[in-house]
C-alpha cells in the first residue's frame, strides 16, 4: 500500500491527528527508567493505545540520531513497532545536493523504510528530486513553519511582491507532477493560513504547532471545512504524549486523541 492510500484510508475515517514521537527521556514517566530501554518502552505503549485511531506518526529523527546506535536501534524499532498500516513520517528535514539527497531518500525510504519525509526546499529541485522519484511515498516540503524565527527567511518578501513561502508553495505545486509532495504549513500562522490554502490544491497538508505552540485546532480545521479540503493532518508532540506522568499514561493519551478526533468530526460536521 503506498503513502497516499495510507493516508486517505485515516483520513476517510476522520483521523487527522498525527502523533509526534519526540520521545525525550528526561520527560517520559519515571516509572519507565527501570526498563532497559525507557524510550521504547514508552513509544510502544503510545503506539498501542493509538495506532487504532492515529492519522500517522511523525518521528523526529534528532531524538534518536541524539543518542548514537542506540538511539538508532531504537529509531528502527519503533518504526517496526508500528507496522504497515499508518503512514510514518521521517521528521529529518532533509535537503542537500543532489548526490547527497539521493543517499539520504536511500535511508529514510529503503533502510528505515519510511512513508514520507520532510524536506527544505532552499538548494532547489536538485535536493527535492531524489525523493519525490519515490513515487509511493510522501515527501512534505517546508512552506511556512511553526517556529517564530520563521520570519527570518520564509517571510521575506521577494521582487516579485510574494513572499518567500509563497514561492515555495508555487514550486512546490509545479513539483507535483507525480502527487506525492505535500507541504508543512505552522498551525501557528493561522491567517496566512485562510489566505494561502487555495494554493495548495489537493496536496496533503503537515501542520505543526497545536498543542506546546499555541495552535488552535478548531481553527485549523474549520479553515480546511470552509475552503471544502480535508486532505490535511495536524501534528502533536508534546501536547499529547506527555499529558499524563502516571502509570496510566499511555490510557490518558489513548482517551486524549479520542476526544481530539470526536472534536475534528463535530468541526466537520
Amino acid at each position: 500500500m503506498t503513502a497516499q492510500e495510507k493516508l486517505k484510508n485515516r483520513i476517510e475515517k476522520k483521523y487527522h491527528i498525527c502523533i509526534g514521537l519526540d520521545s525525550d527521556v528526561n520527560k517520559i514517566p519515571q516509572h519507565l527508567l527501570k526498563f532497559n530501554n525507557p524510550i521504547l518502552e514508552f513509544n510502544k505503549r503510545i503506539i498501542e493505545s493509538t495506532i487504532d485511531s492515529a492519522a500517522a506518526y511523525k518521528i523526529n529523527f534528532a531524538f534518536y540520531e541524539s543518542w548514537g546506535i542506540e538511539g538508532i536501534k531504537t529509531l528502527e524499532q519503533t518504526i517496526d513497532f508500528i507496522g504497515d498500516d499508518v503512514v510514518i513520517i521521517a521528521d529529518a528535514k532533509r535537503g542537500d545536493i543532489g548526490n547527497t539527497s539521493l543517499k539520504y531518500a536511500e535511508s529514510i525510504f529503503n533502510h528505515f523504510r519510511c512513508d514520507a519525509v520532510t524536506l527544505h526546499p532552499y538548494m532547489g529541485i536538485d535536493s527535492i528530486e531524489p525523493f519525490i522519484n519515490y513515487t509511493d511515498k510522501i515527501s512534505f516540503i517546508l512552506g511556512l513553519t511553526s517556529n517564530k524565527s520563521s520570519a527570518d527567511f520564509e517571510k521575506q518578501i521577494l521582487s516579485s511582491g510574494k513572499f518567500l513561502y509563497q514561492e515555495v508553495i508555487e514550486k512546490t505545486n509545479e513539483w507535483n507532477i507525480n502527487n506525492n509532495c505535500g507541504l508543512v504549513f505552522g498551525a501557528t500562522n493561522i491567517s496566512e493560513l485562510k489566505e494561502n490554502i487555495p494554493s495548495f490544491n489537493e496536496m496533503p497538508i503537515l501542520l505543526p504547532g497545536v498543542g506546546a505552540q499555541g495552535g488552535s485546532l478548531e481553527e485549523v480545521v474549520s479553515t480546511f471545512y470552509q475552503n471544502n479540503k480535508n486532505n490535511f493532518i495536524i501534528n502533536i508532540s508534546r501536547g499529547l504524549i506527555y499529558i499524563d506522568e502516571t502509570e496510566s499514561f499511555d490510557k490518558s493519551v489513548k482517551n486524549k486523541l479520542l476526544e481530539l478526533n470526536q472534536q475534528i468530526a463535530k468541526l466537520l460536521m
